[in-house]
């Protein structure tokens, strides 16, 4: 990847620029402002969610921005409480009234249904997953994926798929990498999504990061962000300040080492979230 319009390309051809631009915790206020100047600085890529309750805004600053909208790739996601067929189907049509818009580029399963919610969780993504295949081939979804899913959910969505998922969005960074659901997430054919690249800040406070980002002359953002997306894993970043968020997106005129990638991958564990599908609170899983 060598600009910011570069892109991944999906298992169905559909192209997803290679920096998206995340609204993880951003409060519907700032929302505006900051996708507005993502977009001004040349990200086509915005990811939010309905958990999120940010879903208007990014759709208000997407139709003030100018930009056609076929160049502005739009990710977001079903959330738990609205599992199963005929809740997901409504769903859809409540993010693109919340959006504003007349399809969605990518549409993720937020959180796998696991066992500890019920003995029937397969059959429950399932039949959440036949409501996306659905709304997929009458066009209201470009792409189809997945979130937070390991190689149990994956094997066992796969079972009961006609369309395989084309994406997996999972947390990857510094200090947590997952090689085992990346990799496997990989072979399905799935490009994987970064979320939390930034290891929730702990990559600021790291001396080998803060070393290696002043040896490429480096903020260690940009140095976090290099490492994501040489590992071949499309980063989700996120600010609400637009110097930093023009700087985030200057990461395309340099490479990292071989051999600093390697030491990159063996720092130890950082930045956690904490949380992981099989082993959240049982009514976090189910209430949300």
């Amino acid at each position: 990847m060598n600009k910011l319009t570069d892109c991944f390309e999906l298992s169905n051809g559909v192209k997803v620029p290679c920096l998206g631009f995340g609204t993880y915790l951003m409060p519907a206020e700032e929302t505006k402002a900051s996708v507005l100047a993502a977009l001004k600085a040349g990200y086509r890529h915005i990811d939010t969610a309905f958990a999120y309750g940010n879903e208007a805004p990014v759709g208000e600053a997407i139709k003030e921005s100018g930009i056609a909208r076929e160049d502005i790739f739009v990710t977001t996601k079903h959330w738990i409480i609205d599992r199963g067929y005929e809740k997901t189907l409504a769903a859809i049509d409540t993010s693109l009234a919340n959006l504003g818009l007349d399809y969605i580029d990518l549409y993720l399963i937020h959180w796998p249904c696991v066992e500890k919610v019920t003995p029937d969780w397969a059959k429950i993504n399932a039949e959440t997953w036949r409501g996306f295949e659905d709304a997929y081939k009458a066009g209201k979804i470009k792409a189809i994926g997945v979130s937070n899913f390991q190689k149990k959910h994956i094997d066992a969505l796969n079972e009961y798929a006609e369309i395989k998922p084309m994406v997996n969005q999972v947390e990857f960074h510094p200090g947590y990498l997952q090689m085992d659901t990346v990799e496997y997430s990989k072979e399905q054919g799935m490009l994987v999504q970064s979320f939390c690249p930034l290891a929730n800040g702990a990559v600021f406070k790291d001396d080998t990061m803060k070393a290696m980002a002043a040896k490429y002359e480096r903020s260690v953002a940009q140095l976090t962000l290099r490492f994501v997306l040489q590992c071949g894993l499309n980063p989700l970043t996120k600010s609400v300040n637009p110097a930093r968020i023009e700087e985030n997106s200057k990461i395309f005129d340099f490479e990292i080492s071989a051999e600093d990638m390697e030491i990159i991958k063996a720092l130890p564990e950082m930045g956690f979230t904490g949380w992981l599908p099989e082993e959240a609170p049982a009514d976090a899983l189910v209430n949300g």
